[in-house]
């Protein structure tokens, strides 16, 4: 029951933020910033959206705090840059407002803090925390070190979209890491598969360098997020 009520929370909000809310509120915004009236308009639509998933008028101070905190958040991302970052920070706020709400009202928020005090000090948490890091920034770096000179030989500066390779590299290392983790050796083997594909498939004999540039820093970003999830793997199971 304590998890549907998370659910339709969740549900009232992404309604609100995204199938209600039209362009032209979110352009008003944008550029009037506080003094659009949309701002307004848009906060009640999500506050009388989660009173209706609610549906529990004993809890009515939950769409109160809604109100509050996204009008709050709306107004802090409207004086920022419209940029993903933001976007996206902005949205897990909101999430993070209406988890917040749910365990607080919902659960014995004692409890629910000594068990997240516990795992956050766990040993656990902090080789997943150093694991995932350790995918994203350093080993893109080790990498991009390692395959500088086939890089330049390759040309590959020339003709791409700007850090597109980095941001692959970055998804894909999280997604083998995440894989191997949770012990889905078979969706493993499609990613690699897909990639292959992707990247291989409009290659011609000219490009050989390319190709193989390009084979090489797959090759070396699979071994090194595998070889970590592997030893994450050990040390949970130790």
């Amino acid at each position: 029951m304590e998890l549907g009520i998370l659910l339709r929370l969740l549900m009232a909000h992404l309604l609100g933020d995204f199938l209600f809310q039209p362009q032209s509120w979110v352009k008003a915004k944008e550029s009037k910033k506080e003094k659009a009236p949309q701002m307004y308009y848009h906060v009640l639509v999500i506050t009388l959206i989660t009173y209706v998933f609610l549906w529990d008028w004993s809890k009515w101070y939950i769409p109160l705090i809604v109100m509050v905190s996204h009008l709050a958040i709306d107004i802090w991302k409207s004086h920022r840059p419209n940029s993903f970052i933001y976007f996206l920070f902005d949205q897990l706020l909101h999430l993070a407002i209406i988890f917040l709400i749910w365990i607080a009202v919902y659960f014995n928020s004692y409890l629910i803090t000594t068990w997240v005090i516990k795992y956050l000090n766990s040993s656990h948490f902090w080789t997943l925390v150093l694991s995932y890091y350790l995918v994203i920034g350093p080993l893109g770096i080790a990498i991009g070190k390692a395959t500088e000179k086939w890089q330049k030989e390759a040309g590959m500066n020339a003709g791409g979209l700007s850090k597109a390779g980095m941001w692959i590299g970055r998804c894909e290392r999280v997604l083998i890491l995440t894989f191997i983790i949770s012990n889905q050796y078979t969706a493993l083997g499609f990613l690699m598969a897909a990639k292959s594909i992707l990247r291989f498939g409009d290659k011609d004999d000219r490009e050989q360098k390319k190709t193989e540039y390009i084979l090489v820093g797959t090759l070396i970003s699979f071994s090194s997020a595998a070889i970590v999830g592997v030893i994450v793997n050990y040390i949970m199971k130790a």
